[in-house]
Formats: C-alpha cells, structure tokens, sequence
C-alpha cells in the first residue's frame, strides 16, 4: 500500500513540478483540473508561483474549484512526455520491484486509456496486488485530463488476465468504480 501511495505521489508531484521552459509558439493549450484532483480550498498564489517555474503564462481558479493552466504547446508538451515517462517507469517498477508479486507483466494502449495487467491468478487473489489498478487509473485519469480530456468524460479500463489461461479474471474501470466504491 505505501508503494502505491508513493508511486502516486511521485506521478502528481512530477506533473505539477516538472521543469519544464517556456515555449516561443503562439498556439496556446487550456488544461483544467477538476477539484477532486486539486483539492479544496487550494492556495492559487502557491500554484502561480510553481506554475510561473513551469513556464505556465496563466493559472485559473475556476467557480466549481477546479483550476485551469493555460501554457503554449511547446510547454504542454514537455509536460505530457514527461508524465508519459512517469507512467511507464512506475508500471516498469510494478513489474520488475518484486512488491507485486503476482503481477507478470503490464501494457497499456498509447493514450493509457487502456491497461492489461497479467498476473499469477492464485497469488493475485490472496494479496493486496490488486492495488496496482489503482496507481494505474489514479495516473492515468491524470496523464488524460493533463491530455484534455472533459474532467466529466475521462475513463481507464483495466483488465487483469490470468497467465495460465489468458482470461480475464477483473476490470477496474475509474474514475466510475472510484465512485461507487462507498455504495457496495
């Protein structure tokens, strides 16, 4: 469980605190955070500050509490290789750490919307491995409102397959399984 937590740390403290230049293009690019992301109450002069840093021309604190960035392209997109980079060392790390063991191999399409996670089916039902779909979904909801995906229309699948049969054996879909986690 600390793994997970740390794994998630490090994917939103990159995303926010990447140092990234600033860009000399025109085009600009508006992304916005839901609140469920940013928190409550949040310090506006704090992320202007680490937004300014990040070559971020314009931070938003929106009516409903999410905030929008507001960046060139060139700036945007140093953001999203860096979080792409983030994303495939912490599933590398899930793989390769040896703290999942049954976790044999995981894939993901190339906007993460999608993830397969191969897993030892009987030591995958008697552990806590199934955590690691959270640390995917978490960064991967991220990684696609970071993309511009509507705050109200993102998703991530993850299926978890059986290596010895190839079935699969559990979906996680976010952020909808998230919700309905307190009406089971």
């Amino acid at each position: 469980m600390k793994k997970i937590l740390k794994v998630l740390i490090v994917l939103l403290v990159a995303g926010f605190m990447t140092a990234c230049s600033g860009g000399t293009t025109s085009d600009h690019v508006e992304v916005t955070l839901p609140v469920s992301f940013v928190g409550e109450g949040v310090d506006v002069t704090i992320l202007e500050a680490e937004a300014e840093e990040m070559g971020i021309e314009e931070v938003t604190l929106n009516d409903d509490g999410s905030i929008t960035y507001e960046m060139t392209k060139e700036v945007h997109n140093e953001w999203m290789e860096e979080i792409k980079t983030e994303i495939n060392n912490s599933i590398t790390e899930m793989v390769e750490s040896g703290d999942f063991v049954s976790i044999k191999d995981i894939t993901a399409n190339d906007d993460y919307t999608t993830f397969t996670m191969t897993v030892d089916q009987e030591a995958f039902e008697n552990s806590f491995d199934g955590f690691a779909a959270f640390g995917l979904g978490i960064s991967s909801s991220f990684y696609q409102l970071l993309d511009g995906k509507d705050p109200e229309s993102y998703s991530v699948t993850i299926d978890v397959v059986d290596e010895a049969s190839g079935e699969v054996i559990d979906t996680t879909v976010f952020p909808d399984d998230l919700d309905n986690l307190g009406e089971e």
